[in-house]
């Protein structure tokens, strides 16, 4: 979930932006790097940009090299679609990673959750300035939270202050418990329940801090107008319309095939557990549970930027944007809109994307604010090592940069 980046520290959990695999790469199985047009119509247009596909594998293979055991990257451009893929399937049997594998798509589940409530509002059925106890009266209260001083536009672009439930359902850094409270499931009020047992973090509107207590309460506030699940609600009005036949809104635990496994390191030091079955207590909701490709997650936020699912008023109202602290792991500059952030490129301009995580993986796809260049990039291990965790976070920061910049050309 991300951003439910979980940044692990020696013998610590705490919530960051910064969180990506390490394992001693010159270990690892090293398959022949394959980096080509991918497969779909998105082949067929220009002439590919001389030397995209090397370079491009190149960013995997330092990605992989920084100590990723499987890295998968997925680029659409108007000149043509690449993938590169470098490190491992799994590291029992060495096989390469899978050519556009199922994925863990984490917190990207956000920007699809917001995307529905933004169609909600431009149906006039709320609005982004309505309260949530207006919605839901009574379920924010408690401990000096008050839903009614609290907006759903601050669910969406976090500026609620509400505590994340996230660390109240996983408060100790173990492998031990990863596996006594993996299959545990909350219903969403009781997540709520969960986190407004804690005083928020400040006055609704005043600040800003990651929770992934806004997108439960979101998903619950879909459900309350609509009369139908939130996610019944992303199919019927985004995943059909769009044709993504893979993605899927995460009612199965189980990842189909062909993945990548994912390995999480719990403590420094010690081995790389397979954690592909997610950890439910946090993998289950509106916040984080969506499972897709890199070719569907693509055509999601190209269509998305590309303003094939919101009227030009709701895609405005979602790229409006407030700052994102210093000191929240985010590359200088971020800012962050709602279910989306904007981050500036190397080359000028900015992009917009979300991340994902979960124990063993982190995903990131970032477009253009046009939708025309988009990249998913997805690293199938995290370590417990902090400048492990740091420089492979560089790394693929690097990597989005590069694609988006390289493509611009």
């Amino acid at each position: 979930m991300i951003i439910r980046r979980l940044l692990w520290s020696v013998g610590a959990l705490a919530l960051a932006a910064s969180a990506l695999p390490s394992a001693v790469a010159s270990a690892l199985p090293r398959p022949a790097a394959e980096g080509r047009p991918a497969q779909g119509d998105a082949g067929q247009r220009e002439a590919p940009h001389p030397g995209q596909r090397e370079a491009l594998q190149r960013d995997a293979d330092a990605l992989r090299d920084a100590g990723v055991t499987g890295v998968a990257v997925r680029l659409e451009t108007p000149r043509g679609s690449f993938e590169a893929r470098s490190g491992v399937r799994d590291l029992k049997t060495g096989r390469p990673v899978p050519r556009d594998g199922y994925l863990r798509l984490g917190s990207i589940t956000k920007t699809y959750v917001a995307t529905v409530v933004m169609q909600l509002v431009g149906e006039r059925r709320l609005s982004l300035d309505q309260s949530v106890d207006e919605i839901l009266p009574g379920v924010v209260s408690g401990s000096g939270n008050d839903g009614r001083a609290l907006t759903v536009r601050d669910l969406l672009r976090h500026t609620s202050g509400l505590y994340d439930y996230t660390r109240d359902v996983f408060p100790d850094p173990s492998a031990r418990t990863y596996f006594a409270k993996r299959r545990q499931t909350y219903r969403p009020e009781q997540l709520v329940a969960l986190a407004v047992r804690h005083e928020p973090e400040f006055a609704a509107g005043k600040g800003w801090a990651y929770s992934n207590t806004n997108y439960v309460l979101a998903g619950m506030i879909i459900e309350k107008l609509t009369g139908r699940t939130w996610e019944r609600e992303v199919e019927d009005r985004v995943l059909r319309p769009l044709g993504l036949r893979r993605t899927d809104t995460g009612t199965s635990p189980f990842l189909p095939g062909p993945h990548t496994v994912n390995y999480q390191q719990f403590a420094a030091g010690g081995p790389r557990i397979d954690t592909t079955y997610p950890y439910r207590p946090f993998d289950s909701g509106a916040d984080g549970s969506m499972t897709g490709t890199a070719h569907e997650a693509n055509r999601f936020f190209s269509a998305l930027a590309a303003g094939r699912l919101l009227g030009p008023a709701e895609l405005a109202a979602m790229r409006t944007t407030v700052p994102v602290p210093p000191d929240s792991g985010h590359p200088a500059g971020t800012e962050d809109g709602l279910g989306l952030f904007s981050t500036p490129l190397s080359c000028g301009g900015s992009y917009l994307g979300h991340g994902g995580s979960g124990f063993g993986y982190v995903m990131r796809t970032a477009t253009t604010p046009d939708g025309r260049r988009t990249v998913t990039v997805s690293a199938h291990s995290r370590s417990a090592e902090p400048k492990a965790a740091a420089r492979q976070e560089d790394v693929l920061r690097e990597l989005v940069d590069n694609a988006l910049c390289r493509s611009a050309g």
